[in-house]
């Protein structure tokens, strides 16, 4: 039987080669990205994460596989380490307040929160692409040699090429495909629908960034 992962990839790639050639990520890879959308993406990011840490752990808590509920907790807590080092580094102390958050930002926090009421499942699922497409994103940015001492935002880049990273994502994948074993063809494919759904808001939320997005009304 084929990987759930394996299914959901091929469903989000369109979203993915189309992520790769934004002009933010382009900008970030060739280290010309100007200060201030770079800003206004790690305060999004900060906010985003703040929501994204209380979903890895609510998805703990309703893991019934010890070793899986105590992979959640982990990525929760060393997420919440990554963040404070990485954004404290760029940020400087100047974090947002909660009603800074933009349209698109406010759109995935909302969406992935929804999920809480779904099947763990896809509430799993919904988490994965914040793993897997920045690890794919990291790790192609260093392949192409995005990763050089001149680049103001190595840093970042390295974080998420970090083989660290990878493993945590694998991991990851690997819970979200024995979660996907288990359950029926109807609450498998709303996996698939929400990873995809997901994949699309990390583009949104990487293009908002460029545009440095704000309220119309």
């Amino acid at each position: 039987m084929k990987q759930w992962s394996d299914e959901a990839w091929q469903a989000a790639q369109p979203v993915y080669e189309r992520t790769l050639t934004l002009p933010f990520v382009r900008a970030l890879a060739a280290g010309t990205l100007e200060q201030e959308r770079f800003r206004f993406y790690l305060r999004q990011d900060s906010l985003y994460l703040r929501s994204y840490f209380r979903v890895l752990a609510h998805i703990a808590a309703r893991l019934d596989n010890v070793d899986d509920a105590d992979s959640f907790i982990r990525f929760a807590a060393d997420g919440v380490a990554v963040e404070k080092a990485l954004h404290g580094s760029f940020l400087q102390g100047d974090m947002p307040l909660e009603n800074e958050m933009s349209p698109t930002c406010a759109l995935y926090t909302s969406t992935l929160l929804s999920q809480t009421l779904e099947p763990v499942e896809v509430e799993a699922a919904s988490v994965l692409p914040c793993f897997w497409i920045y690890q794919k994103v990291g790790e192609s940015i260093y392949a192409e040699g995005g990763s050089t001492a001149s680049n103001p935002y190595r840093s970042w880049i390295d974080t998420y090429a970090d083989p660290a990273f990878a493993e945590s994502t694998n991991k990851a994948i690997e819970i979200c495909n024995r979660l996907a074993d288990n359950v029926s063809p109807a609450v498998r494919e709303k996996m698939t629908k929400i990873f995809v759904k997901c994949a699309r808001l990390e583009w949104m939320f990487w293009e908002s960034a460029w545009n440095l997005e704000k309220w119309k009304i």
